[in-house]
């Protein structure tokens, strides 16, 4: 995987720390757990968009581009990372919103990603509907400007968690592992599809499990196989096969970015038990199914972090109610 032939720009604190979580697999009575620490990478308040940006962003430099357009919901991690990278590289941001989440309030409405994004330089275009994102998009875009996916999951953004599996599965051969269970969120999907076709290409002899926050696990598992096919063509790799991969959609609840008392208590487990902070809508849902997934794992497990911390402060009224 020579990943050096694709335009990259310098983003995130690489490699992450691999934490050993001792008191959470106790907790769960589990073998030994891992955590995947993509929270901590740095610009931006951290998180899984970086390692996809430093791809997305590279391309975006190399056609002349002055201005990235992107797309999320109101409390959108990728589009708070966006601006932060974008602010960092001296680009023009527009991001693009609508309200995905039924959340209302202040909390949800104006702090959290919200007041990062606007901290950061962005311009926000706050959306009722579809065809108001439309006519928005219409309006700023223009022959210098660049337009980046949702979640920046494409075939391009798929390689910045090739990467990431390359640089786990290292960390895992230096702590003497070499077969584990990876649980990992699946939104957008291209993390779950970067690692899926990273450790593939490895030739890795664990296993990935990608827990949908948003979609179908037929909807997700298809858009995760889309995505790895992407990047492996890029790559000059054939379609992979994606036998070690399982995804599920059982944790996701309601809906997307709805609470669950499930979700709450799975935080709660996180912070109690190693002092890590997860958020609601994405490592929150995942945590649920990793609690699920460890005590009957017979190799070790490992939880990767996408981080979203500032999101959950678009909860606070929620999770004060709860703790």
């Amino acid at each position: 995987m020579d990943l050096s032939a694709f335009p990259r720009v310098s983003l995130g604190n690489w490699p992450t720390p691999l934490e050993a979580a001792p008191r959470l697999a106790a907790a769960l009575g589990s073998p030994p757990v891992l955590i995947k620490r993509d929270d901590v990478n740095g610009l931006g308040a951290g998180g899984n968009k970086l390692r996809k940006l430093e791809f997305l962003l590279g391309q975006a430099i190399e056609q002349d581009a002055d201005t990235i357009i992107t797309f999320g919901a109101l409390q959108t991690n990728h589009g708070r990372q966006t601006a932060a990278a974008c602010a960092k590289l001296g680009l023009r941001c527009e991001l693009v919103l609508t309200a995905k989440v039924p959340m209302k309030g202040d909390a949800y409405e104006r702090s959290g990603n919200v007041v990062l994004d606007h901290m950061f330089g962005a311009n926000v275009h706050v959306c009722a509907d579809a065809d108001e994102t439309v006519q928005t998009y219409e309006k700023i875009n223009h022959d210098r400007a660049v337009t980046l996916p949702v979640g920046g999951s494409n075939g391009l953004g798929t390689l910045g968690y090739v990467a990431a599996a390359v640089e786990l599965v290292g960390q895992l051969h230096d702590q003497g592992i070499d077969r584990a269970t990876i649980v990992v969120p699946d939104g957008s999907g291209a993390t779950a599809a970067g690692i899926a076709l990273g450790t593939e290409l490895l030739g890795w002899g664990g296993t990935v499990h990608a827990a949908s926050v948003s979609h179908t696990a037929a909807e997700a598992e298809a858009e995760l196989r889309t995505l790895a096919a992407a990047a492996a063509t890029l790559l000059g790799e054939q379609a992979p096969k994606l036998g070690h991969v399982t995804v599920t959609d059982d944790t996701i609840g309601p809906g997307y970015g709805v609470p669950t008392p499930e979700m709450w208590n799975a935080l709660k487990l996180f912070a109690e038990t190693e002092g890590v902070l997860l958020d609601p809508v994405y490592t929150g849902k995942a945590a649920v199914k990793f609690r699920e997934i460890a005590p009957r794992s017979d190799v070790p497990v490992v939880f990767l972090h996408t981080g979203g911390l500032p999101g959950f402060y678009g909860y606070a009224p929620e999770a004060v109610a709860q703790f």
